[in-house]
């Protein structure tokens, strides 16, 4: 009898929270840049501001987690998150607005640490963040249809902190502490994985560094993004808001088809082939000089973004069944998040949308080498030799290492053959069990 497979719905509520900040980054900014008079590099580092505060949430966090309480740190981030962005939308102070896009941001990171933290502990990551990526475009998706015709600096802010508010009743359901670690994580323990030190240290480094590079390339384009809309193609607003939400479906298809696919493709060509297509459109959507070309290149973006983006929390979240890796990993891709809207500004503001589209296309089919090679090399937690997958569970093999199985009944990966030795029936004396060399064994005339 199979165990059923249950959707982890308050991580992905808390997963939507945290990551919807960064989904509204282009409005948010363009929004701050019309309404409080700053101008395009002032805003897009603002919102640098803001997520920089979010990846040091990460980074400060990661270690933290089972030791405070995902329920603790969970709640603490939403009410950051709330505090944070409610307060920026309410004033149209400057540095008080900024003040509470670094608080937000702390609360975003802080929530997406938690979710992270806990998707890597899930029995199926992939799965779980799949389904968070499609509840937080949905949402943003529709914010995008709905801002564009009201007034106001803090419309996204606002939504953000309602958000934050409208997730905190699932936080009961997370664990309190430690006690409430779940079987996959002590089984990861059990078998090693989970110890004290980080696995797959090299892995995981240049794992870190190229998310770090691959999310940089995407927010300079997607921090610029209503500019190029409205200045370069000559859009409206409204107009602009319209492709992000038909992108943001389109990127909802796209989570989609990854969720049904799965592993059946691996990691290591959803990745690769994924970046090269990704840098495709960046260069198409830069170059935009009309609807045609604008809508095409955003929605062909935002189809394969997320498609890769979840392999890629997969991919970390199997480095580490405790979710370091995936909370690490994910606190560098903030850091090049919190980097991309001044960096698309200044690359813009210096030689134009298109060389900046060319750039950035250039930088993401270099990142995509070595990101394609730790997917090859790592791109799962292995199972060991003859182990068989239960549906929705643990692998065989695991499963009996974390029932009392004495350690060593289960051969380790890589481990030799032990050869077969005849036994003979003639009422020779037959060495003592574990006592006897393999080699010195031979064939006796007419033995079995």
């Amino acid at each position: 009898m199979y165990a059923p497979r249950t959707t982890p719905w308050p991580l992905v509520a808390l997963f939507t929270a945290g990551y919807l900040a960064p989904y509204l980054l282009p409005t948010t900014v363009g929004r701050l840049e019309r309404g409080l008079d700053l101008t395009a590099t002032q805003a897009g580092a603002v919102g640098s501001l803001l997520l920089l505060s979010s990846a040091t949430a990460g980074f400060l966090l990661a270690s933290r987690v089972e030791r405070t309480g995902a329920r603790t740190l969970a709640r603490l981030g939403l009410v950051l998150g709330a505090v944070g962005y409610g307060g920026a939308a309410l004033t149209t102070t400057v540095p008080a607005v900024v003040a509470g896009a670094v608080v937000g941001g702390f609360g975003s990171g802080t929530a997406t640490t938690v979710a992270a933290t806990r998707i890597a502990a899930e029995k199926d990551p992939h799965r779980a963040s799949t389904l968070g990526l499609l509840s937080v475009s949905a949402l943003a998706g529709a914010v995008y249809l709905t801002v564009p015709h009201l007034p106001g600096h803090g419309l996204t802010l606002a939504a953000i902190a309602l958000t934050a508010l409208a997730v905190w009743p699932l936080t009961s359901r997370l664990p309190g502490g430690t006690s409430g670690q779940p079987v996959t994580a002590q089984a990861a323990d059990a078998d090693g994985s989970g110890t004290g030190r980080l696995p797959h240290r090299r892995s995981g480094m240049v794992l870190a560094g190229a998310m770090l590079l691959w999310s940089l390339a995407q927010n300079a384009l997607w921090g610029v993004s209503g500019r190029i809309g409205v200045d370069q193609a000559q859009l409206s607003e409204p107009t602009v808001g319209v492709v992000f939400a038909v992108a943001l479906g389109a990127g909802l298809l796209g989570v989609l088809c990854a969720g049904a696919l799965g592993s059946r493709l691996g990691r290591a060509l959803p990745i690769g082939g994924g970046t090269v297509l990704i840098a495709c459109c960046i260069a198409l959507s830069a170059s935009a000089t009309g609807l045609g070309s604008f809508a095409s290149g955003e929605i062909a973006w935002n189809t394969f973004y997320p498609v890769v983006l979840s392999y890629l929390i997969g991919l970390a979240a199997s480095l580490d069944a405790r979710g370091r890796w995936a909370v690490l990993v994910g606190s560098a891709s903030s850091l090049g998040t919190a980097a991309g809207p001044l960096t698309g500004s200044v690359l813009s503001a210096q030689a134009g949308f298109p060389v900046m589209g060319a750039v950035l296309a250039v930088g993401l089919l270099l990142v995509a080498v070595p990101m394609t090679g730790v997917a090859l090399h790592a791109g799962g937690r292995a199972l060991l030799p003859g182990a068989v997958r239960r549906r929705g569970g643990h692998p065989a093999a695991l499963v009996a290492a974390t029932t009392g199985t004495p350690s060593g009944a289960v051969p380790e990966v890589g481990a030799p053959e032990q050869p077969v030795v005849e036994i003979a029936l003639d009422g020779a004396a037959v060495p003592a069990r574990g006592a006897y060399d393999t080699a010195a064994a031979t064939r006796v005339p007419g033995g079995m």
